[in-house]
Formats: C-alpha cells, structure tokens, sequence
C-alpha cells in the first residue's frame, strides 16, 4: 500500500511537471507556431493537470487508509 501511495504521488509530480512544459510551449511565441499547435499545447496541459489531480487524490486515500491501518495495529 506504501509503494501505491508513493508511487501515485511521483506520477502525480511528473504529469504536473509534463504539462508545466505544455504550457510554456504554448505561452512562448515562435515563428511557425500556428493556433491549432497552440490549442493542442492547452489541452495538453489541461489533459496532464487533471490526471497530475486524480493521481493526487488517489494517493491521499491511500495514505488515509494506511494512517487508519496503522491506529488499528496501535490499539
């Protein structure tokens, strides 16, 4: 269970790292970067940050559920 909550959370870190570079590489201009480059970069982005979400949220019920596993061993 430790190794999915740990797991979850570099992939969450790498997919939000992922689309931090979608995101400049739609900010920042360049000659032959036409508009639909720029709306693929956006959805990218916003695809990468909501995955970089669940994988956050996943990885905060795991840790809620090994927090609850280890009160029930101590009592």
């Amino acid at each position: 269970m430790r190794e999915k909550m740990v797991d979850f959370k570099r992939f969450a870190v790498i997919l939000l790292c992922v689309s931090a570079f979608f995101y400049l590489g739609s900010v920042i201009p360049s000659a032959g970067k036409t508009m639909i480059g720029t709306y693929v970069n956006m959805g990218a982005t916003i695809v990468f940050i909501m995955a970089s979400i669940i994988f956050f949220i996943l990885s905060s019920k795991y840790k809620k559920i090994l927090a609850e596993n280890d009160e029930s061993l101590l009592k």
